[in-house]
């Protein structure tokens, strides 16, 4: 991962974090529900965006490089492991 990447995810992970510690508190201190949820949403945008950048920077490095190789068995395993990460996020 590019410098510029691993500090923006690193940045955002932190940020998640913190707000994930937020929303142990509200819990913890009762506050309403909907805006419990509303925090959860926020959370999970946050990561949803964390795990686009990872995956910008996947394909536009170790993919790039493993099509533009010559062995079809590391293209094939490549392709496969974007499949799955799609296919299990289709199951969450």
């Amino acid at each position: 991962m590019d410098n510029v990447t691993k500090k923006a995810v690193t940045q955002r992970i932190a940020s998640a974090a913190g707000h994930l510690k937020g929303i142990e508190r509200m819990v913890a201190e009762d506050i309403y529900c909907i805006d419990v949820i509303k925090q959860v949403q926020a959370v999970q945008a946050a990561l949803n965006k964390v795990s686009s950048m990872i995956l910008d920077n996947h394909l536009h490095t170790c993919v790039t490089t493993a099509i533009r190789n010559d062995e079809p068995d590391e293209r094939e395993r490549v392709l496969q492991e974007i499949t799955s990460v799609f296919t299990m996020s289709n199951k969450i």
